[in-house]
């Protein structure tokens, strides 16, 4: 493999720098770069700027409207934005259902869903989880009824993410119990404004209100709305997961976070002696920039297989892993660096605009609520023992 960009790719990186920097406004630039906390308009704003020129979705292909960029340009295009301080692209519309719907969907549920998902009009969020079935998906109890030209869905789904500001859910239900666990699940898309769904907020470690649980009483979903087979959910559900975990590996913004975490080290502390000086932490330092450059290479295999129109295999396992322990491990080290200041934690901090007194330098009062927030990702989109698993039995054959 030839690590080296083309001229052509170089030229690509300048192009998408430019526009970035052009586009993206300062003020939303800020708040990333300061760790501030992020508003729906926030994520909404730069979605519909990206979707205006066409790159808000660089996985897709141009048929469903997406640039058709290679792996090298994807991984580019999230560099760059990701050092410029742009808010993510949230996940569930573009990189988890879409592809569903691309796959499995059919030509009306295309028609409709993929434009208004590239546009920003609909908001998504993911019903997987259950208080009973995390890890255990498969044994999931949301029961789904076909009562003539719908479904009657009944059950609780938890861990939802940004769920109150979602304008629509796809979800597993069980619309069958015999055979395996895995069979009679079916892939429902779920309006959030239909009668009998509650959302209620579900407080982290952080106190942030990230994560919901959602509940379904007698919820009335049309047959047309199920995606793929009925009973055949669990196929869906896969390719899904196997996006979910690629995009889980956040390269662009682990490069971010490095540049911070060299940033805090290289100041200088109440000893005078900067603490990148300390060649055990500096050690820490290269250690994890190494795993980080390797992490980028297996992240272009899997997009590269995701160009060629295959779904994302056991791989993603790989980078789901080492992509959610490098964001973990920089969280710490910037904990670390940070000493004394980093224990206390003020939340009003995080808003934008807040003028109080700071706890030691002014980029220290968001590293403690984003240390809180990093234990949660070696446990979502399938635990990391999960995932050891899955390559333990489809890679290693074991």
């Amino acid at each position: 493999m030839d690590l080296d960009y083309s001229p052509d790719e170089r030229a690509f990186r300048e192009q998408v720098r430019a526009f970035v920097g052009a586009n993206l406004p300062p003020a939303l630039s800020a708040k990333v770069h300061g760790g501030k906390r992020l508003t729906r308009d926030d994520y909404l704003s730069w979605h519909r700027i990206l979707a205006r020129q066409g790159w808000v979705a660089p996985g897709w292909p141009k048929e469903h409207g997406g640039p058709g960029w290679t792996a090298v340009q994807q991984q580019i295009f999230d560099d760059e934005c990701a050092a410029a301080g742009a808010p993510r692209i949230l996940p569930f519309g573009v990189r988890m259902v879409a592809p569903v719907i691309m796959r499995f969907g059919n030509a009306a549920q295309k028609a409709h869903f993929l434009p208004r998902i590239l546009s920003g009009e609909d908001w998504w969020c993911q019903g997987y989880s259950e208080p009973g079935a995390g890890s255990d998906l498969a044994s999931l109890k949301m029961r789904a009824e076909r009562k003539g030209d719908h479904y009657v869905v009944n059950g609780q789904k938890t861990w939802n993410t940004l769920g109150q500001y979602a304008d629509w859910i796809f979800v597993l239900a069980r619309t069958a119990t015999e055979g395996r666990p895995q069979e009679g699940i079916s892939f429902l898309l779920v309006d959030m404004k239909t009668p009998g769904i509650t959302v209620r907020p579900i407080r982290m470690l952080d106190g942030e209100h990230e994560i919901n649980e959602v509940w379904f009483e007698d919820v009335k979903v049309p047959l047309a709305n199920l995606v793929g087979e009925e009973n055949k959910g669990w196929t869906c559900a896969k390719f899904l997961l196997g996006h979910e975990r690629t995009g889980i590996a956040g390269v662009g913004p682990c490069k971010r976070e490095l540049k911070h975490l060299k940033e805090f080290a290289r100041a200088e502390r109440a000893s005078g002696r900067p603490l990148i000086e300390d060649a055990r932490f500096r050690d820490r330092i290269a250690q994890v920039e190494i795993e980080l450059m390797a992490l980028e290479v297996t992240n272009l295999r899997v997009l590269s297989a995701e160009g060629e129109k295959r779904a994302p295999g056991p791989e993603a396992s790989i980078l789901k892993i080492r992509g959610t322990e490098i964001q973990q491990t920089l969280s710490e080290l910037k904990m670390q660096a940070l000493g004394a200041y980093g224990i206390p934690y003020v939340p009003e901090a995080l808003d934008g605009g807040w003028d109080g007194d700071p706890v030691g330098e002014d980029y220290a009062a968001p590293v403690t609520g984003h240390y809180f927030n990093m234990r949660k990702t070696s446990i979502y989109g399938g635990s990391n023992e999960i995932q050891k698993n899955i390559i333990a039995q489809m890679i290693l054959g074991l």
